[in-house]
């Protein structure tokens, strides 16, 4: 099994369908709302952050950007975090990690983005 089956087979295990439907709500993934289209696993962000301290040592920028691109926000968010991690731990891997941010802002927050 690859790292990243690995990962979404951890986030995967924990989903849960009712608290998926409240983030729904709360991110307004409505048709015309700011978060539409977003789709929930149903996570809290400490299951989350349980996930990224365990994979975050072993994954790599390409598995971090297949993450990133996941339709599923928990997994964004993991590879985030992760990415977070990897920020804080290893100095000499800054500027690439902020760089990873800036290229991928269309994933992580399209509203910030401008056409």
């Amino acid at each position: 099994m690859t790292l990243l089956n690995s990962i979404h087979q951890d986030l995967h295990a924990l989903r849960n369908k009712e608290k998926a439907k409240l983030l729904s709500g709360f991110f307004k993934t409505g048709s015309g709302q700011y978060g539409e289209g977003d789709i929930f696993l149903g996570l809290t962000m400490p299951q989350i952050r349980i996930i990224a301290t365990k994979y975050f040592d072993k994954v790599s920028l390409s598995e971090a950007q297949e993450l990133v691109k996941s339709e599923f926000h928990e997994c964004r968010m993991c590879a985030l975090v992760m990415l977070v991690y990897k920020y804080e731990k290893y100095t000499s891997e800054r500027k690439t990690i902020f760089d990873f941010f800036l290229n991928n802002t269309k994933y992580i927050n399209p509203s910030l983005t401008v056409n």
